[in-house]
């Protein structure tokens, strides 16, 4: 059985749809029969959590962790720990991951946060967001393997984990891989707001090549981009008007140049949102799990997934926003992209733990 997914995907329409694949699954159940269903990760460790041979999808991941002291104290626990615990995936034995991220950050809340949110992709369930759900399918032709490393310095942590898959006999030649990748700039190069009114500061300017926007996603060669979470700090203090967003979101495929064919009109506007919202949203395909303060202070998190139009490039793409209109703010951005594409991928790394931490809501 060679799978090309046929005319259908997994969505509901599909699911008469007799298969002939195998399940599997791998997980932290505990081995002697007990109820210790969990790996136990010292500071500096990197743990495997799935080693999968042959051709196969996996198309679930649950995670639920927690760092020694916090079960006792949730005062007591070591901070940013979800910024500290990095997830990595390799696909058919290749040497750099597909996929490098934190896993807070993966599994759709930035700033090491947590909170209750539902789309179609990831998801954080009660209580309080504390286990995160994937449903990206992940495939893989001859091999996959996950691994999580601790980069905490005191604590131990709790991994308690599903990664759930399906076996195939072959994978299709069009099937590509999937990727993650996190990004920040702390904070973003913005300009100095001198004798500009507020308004004049927020709302006025030009940008005719959009070289200076935040980049969420730069990637090589065949494949299609399947959404991204941007997070925002708002690190801007004034008691006027502080709107975070006004940047428009640009995506250059395949090398050409300004402007591309892909112009936004505005951060709320590329999330599907409009109108500067100050409210907590979800929805499939967009939402704001993290709205920020009065005044839109602090801490923003945003989703938008590309999953009914995901967005194809042959040879490159650069998925790139404004921070604030023609990137005048210089607030703190972080984010996570999804694609899919041909191996070889270009190599990635990501910034050291302690570029990685967050700033203090």
């Amino acid at each position: 059985m060679t799978v090309d997914y046929g005319p259908h995907g997994s969505s509901l329409r599909d699911l008469p749809r007799l298969r002939s694949s195998r399940r599997g699954r791998v997980s932290s159940w505990d081995r002697s029969g007990g109820n210790d269903d969990r790996l136990t990760i010292e500071p500096g460790q990197t743990a495997t959590l799935a080693e999968i041979r042959g051709a196969g999808s996996i198309n679930h991941i649950w995670v639920t962790v927690a760092n020694e002291r916090m079960l006792r104290d949730p005062w007591m626990r070591e901070p940013d720990y979800l910024r500290k615990l990095v997830l990595r995936a390799y696909w058919d034995g290749e040497r750099s991951p597909s996929v490098a991220v934190p896993v807070g950050d993966f599994f759709g809340v930035g700033h090491g946060r947590t909170t209750n949110f539902v789309s179609a992709p990831l998801q954080m369930s009660p209580q309080d967001g504390k286990a995160f759900n994937c449903f990206f399918p992940m495939p893989f032709g001859s091999d996959a393997r996950l691994e999580v490393t601790s980069e905490l310095v005191h604590e131990r942590v709790f991994f308690y984990y599903y990664v759930d898959y399906e076996f195939f006999d072959e994978l299709g030649a069009d099937i590509g891989r999937f990727h993650a990748q996190w990004r920040r700039s702390n904070p973003c190069p913005g300009v100095d707001q001198g004798a500009e009114s507020n308004d004049r500061f927020l709302l006025t300017g030009t940008n005719l090549d959009g070289l200076d926007n935040y980049t969420i996603l730069e990637a090589a060669g065949r494949g299609h981009y399947a959404g991204c979470v941007l997070n925002i700090h708002n690190l801007r203090e004034t008691n006027e008007w502080n709107w975070y967003g006004e940047g428009d979101d640009m995506i250059f495929i395949d090398g050409e140049r300004w402007p591309p064919a892909l112009h936004g009109t505005g951060t709320e506007d590329y999330f599907n949102t409009a109108w500067c919202p100050s409210q907590t949203y979800h929805a499939p395909h967009h939402g704001i799990t993290l709205p920020g303060g009065d005044n839109w202070s602090g801490q923003i998190s945003l989703y938008r997934f590309h999953i009914e139009d995901p967005i194809p490039f042959r040879r490159s793409i650069r998925v790139s926003i404004e921070h604030g209109h023609a990137n005048k703010r210089s607030d703190d951005y972080s984010s996570v992209a999804y694609w899919y594409q041909e191996e070889p991928h270009a190599p990635f790394s990501l910034a050291p733990v302690e570029q990685r931490i967050p700033r203090a809501p």
